[in-house]
């Protein structure tokens, strides 16, 4: 179960026989015993890389799940190690990755060395019953209950635009004034596509934007937004350092969005796992300290 996670994790022979230590033929051989006892092909040769088969990825998924489970047993018997290591697989969304997240993870491999960390952002969480990944940072709240979910910060969904944009079309003093305005749509996860939510007290209300720019990357509609072509809900912690400088001003302050705090996320039975414990440890660290745009 090792050898084939390490084999779909290179996605080539010979980058695992090095890994290993072993032949090119030695690791060919290993696969073709995996595959005769079985009796099925796991992988799908080209000339260049190895890909998974169904079958394959389902043998991945649940070698996944055992090999954690043998990890987190070992731990607990020998009383955790003095230094976690293994393979530690996270994602987190494409700006707030990029931003936030990636800048996290080089202090913590520098202070776990032993620790490999694989980094994935998307635009869009994959869906948590995937094994792919041992943690996710994600905004709002946790849509499964099977996984824990850690509050690393609170955050809000704000609306913004460019002085120049409000001077030249005017400041909306309702949500029903956004059909009137351009409005810079970030399509992204499974919310509904043009269309933003408010609460005032106990009514909610939703807008179909008149949306003439669209896109699934939050980075490229703040830079809209910067450059006077509409405005944008986006979070805070993207956009705060922005609103500090007056590059952005908030518009409809008064009427709430959909929550955006930020959590990470993760299947309960990695909760044992010494380098997710620490992982998490090391991003609250952080965020208690920290404000957002900082």
């Amino acid at each position: 179960m090792a050898f084939f996670s390490l084999l779909a994790r290179c996605a080539s022979l010979s980058a695992t026989a090095r890994e290993l230590g072993i032949t090119t033929p030695a690791a060919s051989k290993r696969l073709a015993q995996m595959e005769a006892r079985l009796g099925v092909q796991l992988v799908s040769r080209t000339t260049r890389r190895l890909g998974l088969t169904p079958e394959g990825q389902t043998y991945l998924a649940h070698a996944r799940r055992i090999l954690n489970d043998i990890d987190a047993m070992e731990q607990a018997v020998a009383g955790m190690p003095a230094q976690p290591q293994g393979l530690l697989r996270i994602n987190a969304t494409l700006g707030f990755g990029r931003s936030h997240i990636a800048p996290l993870i080089t202090s913590f491999v520098r202070r776990y060395p032993q620790i490999q960390v694989q980094l994935q952002l998307s635009a869009s969480p994959p869906p948590l019953v995937d094994d792919g990944f041992d943690l996710c940072i994600r905004f709002g709240e946790p849509p499964d209950a099977r996984v824990i979910a850690h509050r690393l910060a609170p955050n809000r969904r704000l609306l913004c635009a460019a002085p120049a944009y409000l001077a030249r079309r005017g400041t909306p003093a309702t949500p029903r004034d956004l059909v009137r305005h351009e409005c810079i749509d970030i399509r992204q996860g499974d919310e509904a596509h043009g269309v933003w939510r408010f609460a005032q007290g106990r009514k909610t209300e939703s807008v179909r934007l008149r949306d003439s720019l669209s896109t699934n990357d939050g980075e490229i509609a703040v830079s809209w937004a910067l450059a006077g072509l509409g405005i944008v809900m986006r979070a805070e912690w993207d956009i705060a350092r922005y609103l500090r400088s007056g590059r952005l001003v908030e518009v409809l302050a008064g009427h709430a969005t959909p929550p955006a705090d930020i959590h990470v996320v993760y299947p309960q039975r990695h909760a044992a796992t010494q380098r997710v414990q620490r992982f998490v440890e090391h991003l609250t660290r952080h965020f208690d300290a920290a404000a957002p745009g900082f």
